[in-house]
This record gives C-alpha cells, sequence and structure tokens, in this order.
C-alpha cells in the first residue's frame, strides 16, 4: 500500500457568514434517521478506516512528490458508493474491495456523513445529486437508498443540453461556497450519449484553534520554491511525534479541536517522494495516535493556496475495479439502460493562511451507452504532506502533497 497525501481545509467562520457558504451540513441533513438509528457506535468509524484505506491507495497513484496533489478521500468514497449501490456481479465486488467495503449498500456510510457533520466548530457541508436522461428509468428501491442514505437529489434532464451544463456547474458552485465552480465540460458535457451523471462536493471552513499573527507573516526561502509567505507561531502546544524518517504536527481547528490539520514533514536527508512511499493508512493512524502535547518553540508554516484536478479512470482501474468502465460493467441495479463509466474527475481547493483553512471538492462520474532535545522547531520549508481529518472518526476528508506552495 503507498502513500497519499492529504489535504483539506477549513477557514473562520466569520468568513463564512461574510462569503455566503452552502448549507451547514449539506445533504447529510437530509439522511433518513430511521434508516441509520440501529447501527452500533462505532459503525461510522469503521467506514471511516475503509475511507482513509481507500484514500492512501488512490494517493499512491496519483502523488510523486514532485509536483502538488491534493484529493478528498471522503468525497471519492461517497461517488463511488452510490455506484457502488447500483452495481452488480464482478462490478459491484471491484468496486466494494476498492472502497474496502463489504455491502454493496452499506448505509453505514451515511451514518458516517450524519457523524462527520454534526459539529458546531467547523462548517462541514456533504451534498449528493445525480441527473439522469429522461429515457433513463432508474430502479425504484436505488432511488430511494440513495435519498435515504446520502440524502441525494435526483433529476431527470436532456444531458445533451448546454443548459443542463449549466445546472451542475451551478450545483457545484453553490455546494463549494464557489470554490469550484465548473465541472460539467471535465465530465464531458453536453453528451446526448451520455445517461446518468452522479456529483458529490465536499466544503470545509475551519478556524484555528491558535491563529497566527498576519504581521509576522514574511517572505522566507522553500526549498526548490524560491521564496514564500511563511506564518509564524511561538511557545504554543500542539501534537506532535516523531517518526520513522518523519514528523508529524497536529493544527487543531475551533474550540475543542476535533477537526486538525496533520503536517507531515520528511527529516532532513530525506524526500517527499520517500515518505509517501512508505505512507498508508495504517502508519498514518499509528502516528495520529502517536501524538502528545508538545510546547512548540517556533513553528512556521507556509500560506498557500492550491488548485487541483485529475481524471481518475485510469488510477481507479488500476487499483481494481477496471470491469466498472468496460462493456461488461453491470449497473443494471442501478438502472436496465445504464452501461458503464465513461468518466470519473475530481476537482479540489485549498487555502492555507493566518485565520485558518478553507477546501473544497467536487468528485463526478458520467455514465453513457456504449532539532535540539530542549528546543522544538518545526519548520515547514520544504515539501510535505498534509491531512485534513475528523478526530473523533479518524476520517480523512482531503490528503495532500505540497512541493510549491505557490501553487
Amino acid at each position: 500500500m503507498v502513500m497519499k497525501k492529504l489535504i483539506a481545509a477549513l477557514a473562520c467562520a466569520a468568513l463564512l457568514a461574510a462569503c455566503g457558504s452552502p448549507g451547514p451540513h449539506g445533504d447529510a441533513a437530509r439522511i433518513d434517521r430511521k434508516l441509520v438509528a440501529d447501527l452500533q457506535p462505532g459503525d461510522a468509524g469503521t467506514v471511516g478506516r475503509a475511507v482513509d484505506a481507500f484514500g492512501f491507495d488512490l494517493f499512491g497513484r496519483l502523488a510523486d512528490g514532485r509536483s502538488n496533489t491534493v484529493i478528498s478521500p471522503l468525497s471519492m468514497t461517497v461517488l463511488l458508493a452510490m455506484l457502488l449501490a447500483g452495481a452488480d456481479g464482478d462490478t459491484a465486488g471491484q468496486i466494494a474491495r476498492v472502497l474496502h467495503l463489504s455491502d454493496r449498500r452499506d448505509v453505514r456510510v451515511g451514518a458516517l456523513l450524519r457523524q462527520l457533520s454534526d459539529t458546531d466548530e467547523v462548517t462541514l457541508s456533504v451534498a449528493d445529486a445525480l441527473w439522469a436522461a429522461p429515457h433513463v428509468p432508474l430502479q425504484p428501491d436505488y432511488r430511494e437508498f440513495l435519498t435515504k442514505t446520502f440524502g441525494a437529489t435526483l433529476k431527470n434532464a436532456d444531458l445533451g443540453s448546454p443548459a443542463t451544463a449549466h445546472d451542475i456547474d451551478k450545483w457545484a458552485h453553490d455546494n463549494t461556497n464557489g470554490l469550484i465552480d465548473k465541472i460539467a465540460t471535465d465530465l464531458g458535457l453536453p453528451d446526448p450519449s451520455a445517461v446518468l451523471v452522479l456529483l458529490n462536493a465536499v466544503y470545509f471552513l475551519g478556524q484555528w484553534k491558535t491563529t497566527f499573527d498576519p504581521a509576522r507573516t514574511r517572505p522566507e526561502p522553500f526549498q526548490q520554491a524560491g521564496e514564500v509567505p511563511m506564518m509564524h507561531l511561538e511557545h504554543a502546544s500542539f501534537g506532535y511525534a516523531q517518526r520513522a524518517g518523519y514528523r508529524m504536527l497536529s493544527l487543531p481547528y475551533g474550540k475543542h479541536g476535533r477537526y486538525a490539520m496533520q503536517v507531515m514533514l520528511p527529516d532532513p536527508g530525506r524526500t517527499l517522494a520517500g515518505m509517501v512511499t512508505e505512507l498508508d493508512a495504517t502508519e498514518w493512524r499509528s502516528a495520529v495516535a502517536a501524538l502528545k502535547p508538545t510546547e512548540v518553540d517556533e513553528l512556521a508554516l507556509p500560506k498557500f493556496q492550491l488548485r487541483w484536478q485529475a481524471e481518475l479512470n485510469e488510477p481507479l482501474s488500476r487499483l481494481g475495479m477496471p470491469a466498472a468502465f468496460g462493456p461488461g460493467a453491470n449497473f443494471r441495479p442501478l438502472s436496465p439502460d445504464a452501461t458503464a463509466l465513461s468518466r470519473v474527475v475530481q476537482k479540489t481547493y485549498v487555502k492555507v493562511d493566518e485565520k485558518g483553512t478553507e477546501a473544497a471538492a467536487v468528485s463526478g462520474g458520467a455514465m453513457a451507452t456504449a532539532a535540539r532535545s530542549d528546543e522544538l522547531v518545526f519548520r515547514v520549508d520544504h515539501p510535505f504532506a498534509f491531512s485534513i481529518a475528523d478526530q473523533q472518526t479518524g476520517t480523512i476528508l482531503f490528503l495532500g502533497a505540497v512541493t510549491d506552495p505557490r501553487g
């Protein structure tokens, strides 16, 4: 299992109020409480571990340690889980194994979304939607599962129409606070041969528990990237762990720090690529568990704003689900007219500044016919990895690798 890196984002609540962001809980507020009421308390955490494992698997296929990479394991998991609910046979088996899930229609995913969104310390919105061509009949039980488990909205629309492409772009814009405003073209729309489009959006906004003073931000060198704006803090307590070949520092958001960013910094003499190849979900969780409150004498962290996108057909196929993209794909539980996936894409955004972090992701799928011992210095002045995660369930929302904070 290869490394993956994070990242997602949170930012200041004051900024949220000013910007007119999506609803505080997105579609999670529409998830059927009765459907998830009988689940055990640990069920959401179990799915969270599956999200992490899949996230590191995918990140290992995408991150090379030489360029910026930002994925949302949560967003892609939810998108593929909606597809899995409409798959059967080998197609379903492959998708389930890639997601590290055992149930084709796993209601625990809905429980995880509800639990992740159950917070007032940060803003986390998760939204799901599906557009089907007018002539495509969706199976009734599939429609019910998507609306009750994911809180998804379902619409019939002409996917070959520019107006529908505009509506899909508007949905992405509205559910990411305007951070990701176009997704239709990436999915090949408008396309008269398209029969189905599924979308997931994740928006995250949080303020640091300990904010940085903007007056102390100044240009400083960053390895292989010249000078970048570097934020500074002194004599503050953070969760810290020294691991084999790298260090982890946890920067909490909000009053109680349920959500936090974990910065993973390779030791001197080690490369980001080398660290990436040795990181997986098990090591990440072990590192998080090893974090101990530690007085940091000096913290230097670059400000950065990154956008990233990729088509994921090939990486997902190589992870073990090629059947979903081939002529033999089996999505009959979704619709008798649905054939195969034609394109899967993800677009992400993350901004880290003195106040906090703001991040967003949209995942879409289209279907068509056919230091010294007495002083601790944590200076992030060379390529690093980071994650944004829920401390309660251990679920990674974003994974990233930063080689050039200038984007």
